[in-house]
């Protein structure tokens, strides 16, 4: 077993969602479109939150940074998913699947946290609306995403080089779609025990963390707009949470649906759907979530596209 190291193994072999030949055309066409909608979708929250001087505000400098998290880790998994579903073999090779995995482990770790850092904002603007441009000032925004993008590198090539320098048993068959950390940690044939408890502390740390941030700032918030007394400012407040509020329902409910199952349920084509929802489907929600319930979004585009066609015609 000792023969087979990290210098032996070249590639690997990614099973895929399914190995049936005949869902393969439909599912490549599916996956294809909810991936052009993501791009689609996010690449305009960030264009047009840059380029629009009446959203130069902080909720949507941090709407902006959640787009370039849902683009950066279903880019890191979306477009190798596709390439695999025509190929003859779906593989990838050693050094893509670390870079893979590099990627998305940092993006998603950086979602978490760009989620908390909204659900403060919002708590700000509700709780202390006239100190809002004080507290939410430039310089902490863009503390509050440093300190998550920092973090999350850190985290992520810890593991990552733990599990890439570690030796693999000659098997080079993962039953995923995407290079990830547990299915590569079945193939060691190491010591496996430091690798499993560095993910387990931090990714416990980062959900309780993160959901505690979220949970005391909604609590706040509810507290705050339960005070108001006109039902109008309720209404009000909640809509500026709505948007963010669905996505952290969608986000966390996936994660806890994935991680929260006991074992004797858990399976692995449930565990293939809830990945392959947080991966492709949320990154394609989220912009949508935003622009179909925020009116200042939708009154952007709507300015941005008579531009256009004042500008064509």
């Amino acid at each position: 077993m000792d023969t087979y190291n990290l210098t032996v193994l070249k590639y690997f072999i990614l099973t895929g969602i399914t190995d049936l030949p005949e869902l393969q055309a439909p599912l490549f066409g599916l996956f294809l479109i909810i991936y052009m909608i993501s791009v689609v979708g996010n690449l305009g929250l960030i264009i047009l939150t840059k380029i629009d001087s009446r959203l130069q505000t902080p909720m949507y400098f941090f709407l902006r940074q959640l787009s370039l998290t849902d683009l950066g880790y279903s880019t890191a998994v979306g477009p190798k998913m596709l390439i695999n579903f025509v190929a003859d073999q779906p593989t990838i090779s050693y050094i893509w699947c670390s870079v893979q995995l590099t990627f998305f482990s940092i993006f998603i770790t950086t979602e978490v946290f760009i989620l908390s850092a909204m659900a403060y904002d919002r708590y700000v603007a509700i709780c202390h609306p006239l100190l809002y441009t004080i507290i939410m000032s430039q310089r902490l925004c863009h503390v509050l995403v440093a300190i998550p993008y920092l973090y999350s590198v850190f985290i992520s090539l810890w593991t990552i080089i733990k599990i890439f320098t570690s030796s693999f048993c000659g098997h080079n068959i993962i039953r995923h779609f995407y290079c990830d950390s547990l299915p590569l940690i079945l193939m060691l044939c190491s010591d496996t025990h430091e690798i499993k408890l560095i993910i387990l502390i931090f990714a416990t740390f980062n959900l309780i963390s993160s959901l505690l941030v979220v949970s005391i700032s909604y609590i706040l918030i509810l507290v705050s707009i339960l005070r108001m007394n006109s039902s109008e400012g309720r209404h009000k407040a909640f809509s500026t949470c709505g948007s963010h509020l669905t996505v952290i329902v969608i986000f966390y409910g996936t994660l806890f649906f994935m991680y929260a199952q006991p074992k004797s349920i858990h399976s692995f084509e449930t565990g293939q759907v809830a990945s392959l929802f947080y991966t492709l489907v949320i990154p394609m929600l989220n912009p949508m979530i935003y622009s179909l319930r925020n009116q200042e979004v939708k009154q952007a585009l709507n300015r941005k596209w008579k531009m256009c066609v004042n500008i064509l015609f």
